[in-house]
């Protein structure tokens, strides 16, 4: 026996909607999609965002990249994190690469942060290849805790 499904024009609607949003941003927005940009671009960077009662908590995984080639900026309320990894050259002749996958060229990630911090009191730690960017929230973007009196 087969089960019936009603019919609902717009599940199609939505589908079709993301379908079109999915080829724009593969087409315009990232033309080569998770590939390494070619010509010289930059490649966009992967982060983790979290926030905590006080903090606003930025990761991002930067293996082989010293802490000395990431530049990080904060402006109002956008972020930008942003470096170049160079290719270093070995004298000796390595053999002919089969996989040549390790990130080498600029990078960087530019995103608008969801509450207000104090970029004077930030704080970057780099360890183990991860990059820790903690951002106190301003006083007014803390939460407050209102006591219910009983009467």
């Amino acid at each position: 026996m087969t089960d019936l499904i009603r019919w609902d024009p717009f599940r199609e609607m939505v589908s079709l909607r993301d379908a079109m949003d999915r080829l724009f941003e593969e087409s315009f927005v990232r033309p080569f999609g998770g590939w390494p940009l070619l010509g010289g671009e930059a490649q966009t960077l992967a982060l983790d965002v979290y926030e905590t009662d006080d903090n606003l908590v930025v990761e991002a995984s930067l293996p082989g990249i010293s802490p000395d080639e990431v530049d990080i900026s904060v402006v109002g309320n956008t972020l930008t994190i942003k470096g170049e990894h160079e290719e270093k050259e070995e004298k000796e002749e390595k053999g002919k690469y089969h996989f040549r996958e390790r990130r080498y060229g600029a990078f960087h990630r530019t995103i608008s942060l969801p509450v207000e911090v104090d970029a004077n009191k930030a704080e970057a730690v780099f360890e183990n290849g991860v990059l820790k960017l903690t951002l106190p929230k301003v006083e007014e973007a803390k939460p407050k805790r209102i006591e219910v009196k009983v009467k």
